[in-house]
């Protein structure tokens, strides 16, 4: 049992000094009490440390989370879109997304989840789901590896938005970092490894991933007036409310498991886009951009348990000069700060 406690045998509470059993008991709620107070004091330390890293480390720490969220994700949402149509199944993920946060509007109240400025929730409502549309129907069609590989494309899209649109100041390196990451994504989706090429739904990805930029650069600019949450609920609401059209043509009923795995996807959606929102809130969007080439790593490894699609030597390749990129782009950060820093 956690923390010591045995319902078989007697033992000592530390909360009142009394000798309990396995019957519940006030001891009982003392030794709860004291599991929690040990799993706060084990929690604080890597709090503080994480919130005593530079901003920059912050938002790429952020990122690679919402990465790995992402990679659940995905790798649920292909299996799903096996079964069901493509459509559909982006409906019922964002559905079900809006439903697990539902709890959490109700117990704040609509007011504290009302943006400010709907145009902007719906502008990237419409740019993300049009994103969406083409990202779904690739998505049963093309390994996880060749999808997560095709998507970092968008980093490319999103830097140069930035500084276009956002104005952010562009570091040389940060440039660098991205072309060393896209060159590691190269190699893996070469046409000399596949013998053929990109094939039509490889293409179909590839359009998604300017709209996804455009999406990312939105969602920037809304995190200076809204907290994440509310850009994750709105999300949520407007990718729903414009995909119904398309996911009722094509309707079939769910089963009971492809129920709850929606429901995990909702929750995980939810959690990688509150991770993503967090790192753009706290650092540049294109110094969190580099870190997302990780990604690949961690969809190969998924596409390999799952779905039995061996990585090949040139995705190991690529994935190592991935990580290259992004080890040196964090390490180069974090000492500018440290130089900025000093007195």
């Amino acid at each position: 049992m956690a923390c010591g406690f045995d319902p078989r045998r007697p033992h000592h509470c530390p909360t009142i000094g009394a000798p309990t059993t396995g019957t519940p008991t006030t001891g009982d709620s003392g030794m709860t009490g004291l599991c929690r107070l040990r799993a706060a004091v084990i929690a604080l330390p890597l709090a503080a440390a994480i919130l005593s890293l530079p901003p920059v480390l912050r938002g790429m720490l952020w990122m690679a989370t919402s990465g790995l969220v992402f990679t659940f994700l995905n790798t649920i949402m292909r299996l799903l879109t096996q079964e069901l149509a493509p459509f559909q199944t982006q409906f019922l993920r964002y559905a079900c997304g809006l439903a697990v946060m539902l709890p959490f509007v109700l117990r704040a109240g609509a007011a504290a989840y009302s943006p400010k400025g709907l145009a902007g929730q719906l502008w990237r409502g419409v740019v993300h789901t049009s994103g969406l549309l083409l990202w779904f129907i690739a998505l049963p069609n093309i390994p996880l590896a060749d999808m997560t590989a095709i998507g970092f494309t968008s980093p490319i899209f999103v830097m140069i938005g930035a500084a276009l649109v956002l104005g952010e100041r562009m570091v040389p390196a940060r440039w660098v970092a991205a072309a060393i990451g896209f060159a590691g994504v190269l190699i893996v989706v070469a046409p000399w490894q596949s013998g053929g090429g990109a094939n039509f739904y490889h293409l179909v990805m590839l359009g998604s991933a300017p709209l996804f930029a455009a999406s990312f650069l939105i969602t920037k600019a809304l995190t200076k007036r809204d907290r994440p949450e509310v850009i994750v609920v709105w999300q949520s609401i407007t990718v729903s409310l414009f995909t119904l059209p398309f996911a009722i043509s094509g309707w079939l009923w769910p089963s009971p498991l492809q129920w709850l795995a929606f429901l995990a996807c909702g929750m995980l959606g939810s959690t990688g886009h509150y991770c993503m929102n967090r790192a753009l809130h706290v650092a540049d969007i294109s110094a969190t951009q580099p870190i997302k080439f990780l990604d690949l790593l961690w969809s190969s490894l998924a596409g390999y348990l799952v779905f039995a699609d061996t990585p090949s030597e040139w995705t190991m390749a690529g994935g190592g000069v991935i990580f290259v990129s992004t080890t040196w782009i964090a390490r180069r950060e974090a000492r500018g700060h440290a130089r900025a820093a000093r007195p």
